[in-house]
């Protein structure tokens, strides 16, 4: 195993529930296809600094209201679908890291 210690993955959208759940589901889907160890933590973009000291990835689909200690990820795409599959390679190299 390279990586023993598990990831947490922040799925924030503006209100924490419409986009958000779209969004974890792919991101689940991902972290189990590619058997990474990774928990994920659903919420509004306005609890994300709450966990700021705990997270390795924020995946957003809305805008950032300012830098975060965490890499942050867009991933608007996977509402639209266009170019989803190049989210999906920044999720899981981030997360491999």
């Amino acid at each position: 195993m390279e990586n023993s210690k598990q990831k947490l993955v922040l799925v924030a959208c503006g209100t924490g529930i419409a986009t958000s759940t779209v969004v974890c589901e792919r991101v689940e889907n991902l972290i189990k296809k590619n058997g990474l160890n990774a928990k994920i933590i659903q919420c509004k973009i306005s609890e994300v600094g709450g966990y700021e000291d705990q997270a390795d990835l924020l995946v957003t689909t809305t805008i950032t209201p300012r830098e975060y200690k965490m890499p942050v990820i867009k991933a608007m795409n996977y509402l639209t679908n266009i170019n989803a599959e190049k989210t999906d390679q920044k999720i899981i190299e981030q997360l491999k890291k």
